[in-house]
């Protein structure tokens, strides 16, 4: 095993403590060798040279002679301090290890260098990702400065939960997202989905505008709020009708990260979290005031569940309170669970939704045939009783679904911290490794899904028992949702959503590009999403009207 600092030597803790132990050595004991005789600079210098010899070794000298991931296939190119972080700020999330996965040969492996060439291990075969999602998922942990980060505002639900409180949140939050609960939800999608459909219909009806276009990303986060509100909380938020409406404000200053967000995600690689956080800046005030807020409203909503359920009164079928009957959750569990579906149940199926919008106006013969099965299935937008057994039944819709989530998957690269000392395709991985997980590359793998795998193809999922595989040679070739322990929990919710937006937007409308030959931009993130968003022409579709 090649050596490497203790966790504890390189930690500013440990430096700082050391520097002042052995100032005051060196001045008391030593004091022709300390600097000045003084504490302060002593203390200074000293600090610095634990830095220098820290920062020397870990950038220099381990990832290129001692490291045991060295002889794994690398990126090539790269920076002689920064490895491969130019490339990867340049492009947005996901889209370098697209590349790297198709063009470089592995075995299931793939090293690249981040800032300070620290090492990244890319998952790149179906095999490896089994290890680290299913066989060994409890080595791989959410980076400490994720859980910092984001836990500040989410409070730990069971997105950053690990080990056996992981274990404890999932197991008890399984009922509320079991199939049987799901399907109780449909009507409530459906009634959000033709809701958004109206809204869009009075906008255009009252625009002076004489050719009216509808930018469809806002109007999907407007709606997926509102439906998380309803379905996971039992709370309108009644965003489709009200954008400024106070929790659509505080969720946007707290999840949409403005260009100081961006500095502090950089300076995170130097300053500890902790200073970070108590700067002084509009950014830190923002965030807490709104974060305070939203955790304040859903306290609120913890409260009158728990009164209607202490009065034996009919319990909604949200959610929060299927998970509040199971009595496996304190109130700041649900609170932090609450606040974790508003943050990983809205801008996800929004960016599916917006994506869906973009390949099919890009390919009309998909959006008429589309069109044409919902015709089939649903009589009108008035519909009513509009069940998933009426959604479950449309196949090319589930096809058009399943094919959106592979090719543009809502959060392109997961990344996993190795807990201990492991190994993946028996090659020795050492404790804090970082692991990157990234459904861009793996969805678009033409090893798993064949020479068109970067094609819209949704017949892919058409075929004779490829409902659900999509002809690729492995479950773990489709990693939208992950797989195993720590696969996302609102997978079926998520998916029913969806197809409840583009049944209600696709049946209403043929759509159609403002400017057809526009080059989309993504926009990096969390999510990944066209960075100037889609703006569409809406006309009325043959046999439901507008």
């Amino acid at each position: 095993m090649p050596f490497q600092f203790p966790e504890f030597l390189s930690t500013y803790r440990f430096w700082a403590i050391s520097s002042s132990v052995s100032s005051i050595l060196l001045v008391k004991l030593a004091p022709s060798i300390s600097i000045y005789q003084s504490y302060a600079w002593t203390t200074i210098i000293l600090f610095l040279l634990h830095f220098t010899v820290w920062f020397i070794y870990n950038t220099f000298i381990y990832p290129r002679f001692v490291s045991p991931l060295r002889h794994l296939p690398t990126v090539p190119g790269g920076s002689w301090i920064n490895g491969h972080w130019m490339t990867l700020l340049k492009e947005p999330s996901g889209i370098p290890m697209r590349r790297w996965a198709n063009e470089i040969p592995n075995n299931g492996l793939i090293r690249y260098l981040h800032l300070f060439n620290r090492e990244r291990l890319l998952l790149a075969s179906p095999q490896a990702l089994s290890e680290v999602l299913t066989l060994k998922s409890y080595d791989f942990v959410k980076p400490e400065l994720l859980r910092l980060g984001i836990g500040q505002v989410l409070g730990v639900g069971v997105l950053l939960a690990e080990g056996d409180e992981h274990k404890t949140q999932r197991k008890n939050l399984m009922p509320a997202f079991h199939f049987r609960h799901i399907k109780e939800l449909y009507p409530i999608f459906w009634n959000k989905s033709q809701e958004m459909v109206r809204c869009i219909q009075t906008e255009i009806k009252n625009s002076t505008d004489p050719k009216p276009f509808v930018e469809v990303a806002e109007w999907a986060s407007r709606a997926t709020l509102d439906i998380i509100g309803v379905a996971g909380m039992g709370q309108d938020f009644n965003a489709l009708h009200d954008p400024t409406n106070e929790l659509n404000r505080v969720y946007r200053a707290v999840f949409q990260p403005d260009r100081t967000a961006q500095i502090l995600q950089v300076l995170q690689f130097f300053l500890p979290h902790i200073v970070l956080r108590n700067l002084p800046i509009d950014r830190n005030k923002s965030v807490n005031a709104a974060s305070a807020v939203a955790r304040n409203t859903c306290r609120k909503l913890v409260e009158q569940k728990k009164q209607r359920l202490a009065n034996k009164e009919p319990m909604q079928q949200d959610i929060i309170s299927v998970a509040l009957e199971s009595g496996g959750f304190t109130d700041e569990e649900l609170v932090d669970n609450m606040m974790t579906f508003l943050a990983a149940g809205h801008e996800t199926t929004a960016s599916a939704f917006t994506w869906a919008i973009y390949a099919l106006c890009q390919h009309k013969d998909i959006q008429s045939r589309l069109r044409e099965e919902i015709h089939t299935h649903i009589s009108g937008l008035d519909a009513d009783k509009i069940t998933n057994d009426v959604i479950d039944n449309m196949p090319f819709l589930h096809a058009v679904c399943q094919e959106i989530l592979r090719l543009w998957a809502p959060v392109p690269l997961t990344i996993r911290d190795t807990a201990v000392n492991t190994s993946i395709l028996g090659e020795f991985v050492p404790k804090s490794t970082k692991i990157i997980i990234a459904p861009w590359a793996v969805n678009h793998n033409v090893e798993l899904w064949g020479k068109d795998a970067a094609e819209f193809n949704p017949d892919r999922w058409m075929a004779a028992g490829q409902a659900n595989a999509g002809g690729a040679v492995s479950n773990y070739a489709f990693l939208t949702f992950l797989h195993g322990p720590r696969s996302c929990i609102g997978m079926k919710f998520a998916v029913a959503e969806f197809a409840c937006l583009l049944a209600a937007f696709v049946g209403t409308w043929e759509i159609e590009m403002v400017e057809p030959d526009e080059k989309i931009e993504v926009k990096g993130g969390i999510t990944a999403r066209p960075r100037n968003g889609i703006r569409v022409f809406l006309k009325s579709a043959g046999g439901w009207g507008s």
